[in-house]
């Protein structure tokens, strides 16, 4: 039986997933000589497809696309963790076994890949390449090349994302001519699903050093099959990708309609001033705006009024993830959930929201809110309250009974916020003397580091610490540039920093990474709180182990509920609309919009240019 495998559009009910779990038969279905896999039911687009539902299918190919960041780089390399990359690259510059539609929760489509297996136990996914992939040197890709980008990237030195799979896979195995064969040591269909989704690259460069691999620096390109190819950069300034002319892949179902513009151009700017003057000026395609204030009152230039450049709103459908500052629980005095706490409700959110965005944007409220998978208010119930309560004596408060974020009447002096933060801070041994919050171990202070160039992550900040200083707690905020801030990142060196965690809606193995206990001690994971909970792991496994959609779900409710009860990071706002300017030429399919809607690679991935 083929099924949708889709939510209902722009709305998120809960019978959405049951409807969807009953109409795929609940349990995980074996696919044999597929030409794609979901993690539950079978993929929405037949074998055969003509394109992706979400593209235009005849957009014409040509035109520049101009794109701007705040920030600099040093590498090319998005696959190591030495260097300061454009992230854009891991997008763009590779491709992989099978492709993500970005029009179902998670469904993966032959790519590099012509066919994908899994075995009736889900411990064995087999992947047959398609003859005609090529990389742009023209060489034809082969399983020696899959299988060393598997194992180049499980050592170390390679990103993080990469490397927390590797432990689980048993055998990389060739099966014939065009095979590859991964084995893990137990069922686990979303781990099986994302060994399609590793970038793939030519195992022949590397032949003679291999450690060559792992050196940072603008010389080390790796040599991919993806539709552009790195032809021109300038360090720190801008990096050109061309479309590749002769690309294997230009006519498979999966490419069409994609990749339209002939080059793609990355500029890099000191500040987010001068990104935007740049725009303003037209030497950039596309401005993406995340301030509400300032997309109602800063475009509104002569380029607008003239029609020059045109304002997009896109809908999502997708999780709000979890962005604001995060405390690294491994150092004092956040290894105290009362000192966290008591910085959350020292944070008065509707006055910065106020200040910063006239008011106009929700807050984070847990990090899969705005979706089907985020916790419910109130105490926990049913499956819920089933997987959480083994772990019930060793929970924070809230986690069982219900977290709320503290709210205020959104002036500058939130009273009740810093009595509450007050008290707190006198459960956990603080006192103020002499107008100073002192512990201990002495005054109650610590860094906030941030990435130079974003003006208004500073202001958020500089309000923040003026509202510490009113509790007697002295806050530093400190600057540092993309290089210095991704290696203080990677080592965990800072007190409290600003970040961003983007979630889907099929979180799976991934989630070990992010908040596992490998990353409390190992540099390069996500898990930048050094969140060390068993409970955390047992969701997480639950989740994984999920028989059914509805368990799945709980699962992740119940892991929503644990991470933000644990005050890890103190939310803030998220934009349940994306706002793009853009030049009037550049064109994107409004009327078939994704769930994701303006995903990660939405642009400029599906659009083109037409006057």
């Amino acid at each position: 039986m083929m099924m949708n495998n889709r939510f209902s559009r722009f709305a998120f009910p809960i019978c959405a997933f049951a409807a969807f779990a009953a109409a795929a038969g609940i349990a995980h279905q074996a696919i044999a000589d597929g030409h794609g896999i979901a993690l539950y039911g079978e993929p929405a687009l037949p074998s055969g497809y003509a394109h992706l539902p979400y593209v235009n299918p005849d957009a014409p190919k040509g035109g520049t696309f101009s794109d701007g960041q705040v920030g600099s780089f040093d590498s090319l390399n998005p696959h190591i963790q030495q260097g300061s990359v454009p992230w854009q690259l891991r997008f763009l510059a590779y491709e992989s076994l099978l492709g993500r539609s970005w029009d179902e929760p998670f469904t993966l489509y032959g790519l590099l890949a012509e066919t994908v297996e899994v075995n009736e136990d889900e411990t064995q996914i087999t992947f047959t390449l398609n003859p005609e992939a090529r990389f742009s040197d023209g060489t034809p890709v082969t399983p020696e090349d899959v299988i060393w980008s598997w194992n180049i990237l499980g050592r170390e030195g390679a990103n993080g994302r990469y490397r927390a799979a590797f432990s689980k896979v048993e055998n990389v195995e060739k099966v014939g001519e065009r095979g590859i064969r991964f084995t893990i040591g137990a069922p686990d269909r979303e781990l099986l699903m994302t060994l399609g989704y590793r970038p793939i690259m030519k195992a022949a460069q590397y032949a003679e050093d291999e450690d060559a691999f792992f050196r940072s620096g603008l010389g080390n390109i790796p040599i991919t099959t993806a539709p552009y190819v790195i032809t021109d950069f300038d360090a720190g300034r801008f990096v050109e990708l061309t479309r590749n002319e002769d690309y294997w892949g230009a006519d498979h179902p999966f490419r069409r309609g994609t990749n339209n513009v002939d080059t793609i151009r990355m500029e890099f700017f000191g500040d987010a001033t001068a990104h935007f003057e740049a725009f303003k000026a037209g030497e950039l395609s596309t401005m993406r705006e995340t301030n509400a204030t300032a997309w109602a009152r800063d475009y509104d230039f002569p380029a607008v009024q003239s029609g020059e450049i045109v304002l997009s709103e896109i809908p999502h459908e997708r999780p709000t993830g979890m962005t604001g500052l995060v405390m690294n629980t491994r150092r004092a005095p956040f290894d105290d959930w009362r000192v966290r706490e008591a910085m959350i409700q020292a944070f008065n959110f509707d006055y910065v929201n106020n200040v910063i965005n006239a008011g106009a944007q929700p807050r984070i409220t847990s990090y899969f809110a705005n979706s089907p998978l985020g916790m419910t208010a109130g105490p926990a119930e049913g499956r819920v309250a089933e997987l959480l309560e083994p772990h019930a004596d060793d929970l924070l408060p809230g986690t069982m009974e219900g977290y709320v974020l503290p709210s205020s009447d959104g002036q500058v002096a939130d009273r009740r916020g810093l009595r509450t933060a007050t008290r707190l801070l006198a459960e956990a041994g603080y006192e103020v003397q002499d107008g100073v919050m002192t512990g201990p171990d002495g005054p109650l202070s610590f860094e906030i580091l941030v990435q130079s160039g974003s003006s208004e992550v500073q202001s958020i900040v500089d309000i923040y610490v003026e509202s510490l200083r009113r509790l007697g707690v002295e806050a530093r905020p400190v600057a540092v540039d993309s290089a210095q801030f991704k290696d203080r990142t990677v080592n965990y060196e800072f007190d409290m920093m600003w970040y961003q965690w983007g979630l889907s809606l099929s979180p799976g193995n991934e989630q070990t990474a992010y908040w596992g206990p490998d990353g409390v001690e190992t540099p390069g994971s996500r898990n930048l709180m050094g969140a060390d909970d068993p409970a955390i792991t047992a969701m997480i496994d639950a989740m994984l182990g999920a028989e059914t959609q509805e368990g799945y779900v709980a699962a992740v409710k119940a892991l929503d509920r644990v991470l933000t009860a644990g005050r890890y990071v103190i939310p803030i706002w998220h934009n349940p609309v994306s706002w793009i300017a853009h030049d009037k030429d550049l064109n994107y399919p409004a009327d078939r919009l994704p769930i994701y809607g303006d995903w990660i690679g939405f642009q400029p991935d599906i659009w083109w240019f037409e006057e």
